[in-house]
């Protein structure tokens, strides 16, 4: 196939580019570089430097003769959305409706679209959050997600452009970024490697373990991407380990990895923090016939030897 990625130069993109070489597609890359980099990407894959706003996208898709495209450009930051919502909307709302905008323009036939499972569904039941659960987002990263999420029926039927929705859990693994807001892997990993201090955010007060997350690992979420791109139009898959892991063991787990004896700084809850977050990935496994291969002891030691050979 002819696929094009939004954000295919990112963290989460660039992996699934490299699954969809693997498999022979010829693949195109959309990306600003305001966080993906370059160096992501093979030589011979295409980079269509550009925000996901701009108006020649339908153009560049056409040209490509795309089929699909993996839409995961975005603003992935809970706590920079509960700081300025509106840039959050603009990116994760109108930059994702240019997207599918360009998707009818151009005739592409499906769009995969990168959607968020913890900060969608709000507080987690004991089981798991379920993909026919209610939705109910605390922070505007979630409800912009959620946003764009109700245009993808519109499309279908207007413009005949089949569609999947991937809500992931909390993905981590090589080329997170370790100095933003997200991705508290990477965040440990890079600090406690260069023996600086970590911050253990709380889930209701200081030294409480802190916040409970699903944690799946890059190269899991790729091989999802892979699954949907002959089945699963029109449905909705929650994509992670359906293992609820405390702040503190993932904390744990990375200092034990980089070699670490430090002990994390003990903080209060952050604005827009979810306290737990579990999927249900029951509906992946049933349909898709996806399940999570790498487990976290085993996904935080590569995602730590991969920031220890960055330096």
């Amino acid at each position: 196939m002819r696929i094009a990625v939004t954000g295919g130069a990112g963290f989460i993109g660039s992996h699934v580019v490299d699954a969809l070489l693997a498999l022979g597609h010829t693949v195109a890359v959309v990306d600003d570089l305001s966080s993906g980099q370059r160096e992501n990407l093979p030589g011979q894959v295409l980079l269509y430097e550009q925000d996901i706003c701009h108006p020649g996208l339908g153009e560049f898709f056409r040209a490509q003769g795309t089929q699909v495209v993996i839409h995961h450009a975005a603003q992935i930051s809970v706590a920079q959305s509960v700081k300025n919502p509106l840039h959050d909307a603009q990116v994760n709302v109108l930059g994702s409706l240019n997207v599918a905008q360009a998707c009818a323009q151009a005739g592409v036939g499906k769009l995969i679209f990168a959607s968020t499972g913890g900060a969608l569904y709000g507080e987690a039941a004991e089981r798991g959050s379920t993909e026919s659960d209610p939705t109910r987002p605390i922070s505007p990263y979630g409800a912009s997600k959620r946003a764009f999420e109700g245009y993808l029926p519109f499309y279908a039927a207007q413009h005949h452009l089949r569609y999947t929705v991937l809500r992931y859990a909390n993905v981590y693994g090589p080329r997170q970024d370790p100095h933003g807001e997200a991705g508290v892997v990477a965040i440990f990993a890079q600090r406690l490697l260069h023996s600086q201090p970590c911050t253990l955010y709380a889930r209701e007060r200081p030294g409480d373990g802190g916040c409970v997350r699903d944690y799946v690992y890059v190269s899991d979420v790729a091989r999802a991407n892979v699954a949907v791109l002959e089945k699963g139009d029109g449905e909705t898959y929650n994509i992670g380990s359906s293992q609820p892991v405390t702040t503190a063991r993932v904390y744990a787990l990375v200092a034990a990895a980089a070699g670490s004896k430090a002990q994390p700084i003990q903080a209060g809850p952050r604005p827009g923090d979810l306290q737990r977050s579990r999927l249900d990935c029951s509906k992946a496994a049933r349909e898709l016939g996806w399940q999570p291969q790498v487990g976290l002891e085993q996904g935080i030691a590569q995602t730590v030897e991969y920031f220890r050979q960055r330096g």
